[in-house]
């Protein structure tokens, strides 16, 4: 709908009766086009109708993009166009009405121009500073998307017992900390069954287990083995020995990690029952910690990893495990799919230590 003249002289909103000629046009994105529209009539008053192609939006601000920026600012450092084509790798023709167009949309000139000479106009000046840095600032922009989307950097966040960190991966964290140092990663500790409801609440990226859960949504790689071995109070007469059966411990007692809390624990249990016996569990605890602590206290013997063994302490002594033993293998889960920053630790995870045997957490 256009405003004319309708009967009688009025200002009418009504479509105009008449026929329009282009007047002359513009080539380029923002092409202005002139149509003398006339009214139905002899004596009837004549208006022109002037629209852009490259409206913007309704706002009625200038259309600029980064082409524009880049051009113009290339121009700006060289004051030359032929220089500025060069090294933008553009004829300067193009370059020449990109320029145009600029001006064109902000309405002032950027740009001094001779046959023999280019000058910034204090417009240019002005202008030019913004737009260096509204490039440099797109520049980081792309480079952070960059860093992120290859796992460069951002936050990692590994769901843990206390007990992990005794083994390969405190030198796996610091390892990956050397290789992609602006990532930050941050250690959560907690029972081994949270962990699988932290995965899929996002609030951790990777957890690591001794036992893995039966969850087909949640992928598995195998991390690093490990043994069980046999934790003593110290003085106690089995430690006399250089290793252990499981069936020499049936007649102790037992201290265990919360058995309703950790499928590790429950593992152990039924490795004591495959070999005979039904294990007295005088104590239970949450921290493998705690559990060393009941031993030197003497309150029982426990079944714990080799990591833990490695502890040395003078109130405890450690023996491995002979003949059928239970393991104690560390397994990472994780959601997928996984993040880039996951994916990198999973790789480097499988260059420093082997890792291997990726599938579903399901049995």
């Amino acid at each position: 709908m256009a405003l004319g003249y309708g009967r009688g002289g009025e200002l009418s909103s009504r479509p105009l009766v008449g026929v329009g000629a282009l007047d002359g046009s513009r080539a380029g994105r923002d092409r202005e086009q002139r149509l003398t529209l006339a009214a139905g009539g002899a004596g009837r008053p004549i208006f022109r109708c002037v629209w852009s192609s490259r409206l913007s939006s309704g706002s009625g601000r200038p259309i600029v993009d980064l082409r524009h920026l880049r051009y113009f600012a290339a121009v700006a450092d060289s004051l030359s166009f032929t220089a500025a084509a060069e090294r933008l790798g553009v004829s300067q023709p193009p370059l020449s009405q990109q320029i145009r167009d600029l001006e064109a949309e902000l309405g002032t000139a950027l740009l001094w121009r001779t046959s023999r000479s280019v000058a910034l106009t204090p417009a240019g000046t002005a202008f030019l500073a913004r737009a260096r840095r509204i490039l440099a600032e797109v520049e980081e922009a792309c480079d952070e998307a960059r860093a992120v989307g290859a796992g460069r950097t951002g936050t990692l966040d590994l769901g843990l017992t206390g007990s992990i960190l005794a083994g390969p991966l405190g030198r796996l964290i610091r390892c990956f900390g050397v290789r992609y140092p602006d990532v930050l990663v941050r250690l959560h500790e907690m029972p081994p069954g949270e962990q699988p409801a932290a995965l899929h609440a996002r609030r951790t990226d990777l957890c690591f287990l001794r036992a893995p859960p039966d969850d087909p949504t949640l992928r598995v790689v195998r991390a690093w083995p490990e043994a069980v071995g046999v934790a003593l109070p110290a003085g106690h007469p089995l430690a006399e020995r250089a290793a252990l059966a499981l069936s020499d411990l049936a007649d102790e007692p037992f201290v265990s990690l919360r058995l309703r809390d950790s499928r590790f624990a429950t593992s152990l249990r039924e490795a004591c029952l495959a070999a005979g016996f039904a294990p007295r569990i005088m104590q239970q605890v949450v921290e493998s910690a705690s559990l060393v602590n009941l031993v030197a206290a003497g309150l029982g013997v426990a079944l714990v990893p080799d990591s833990i063994g490695a502890l040395k302490r003078p109130d405890i002594a450690y023996r491995p495990l002979s003949g059928p033993a239970p393991v104690a293998d560390v397994c990472a889960l994780y959601r997928a799919p996984a993040g880039a920053v996951t994916e990198n630790f999973l790789g480097l995870m499988r260059d420093e230590l082997g890792a291997s045997s990726e599938g579903s957490a399901a049995p």
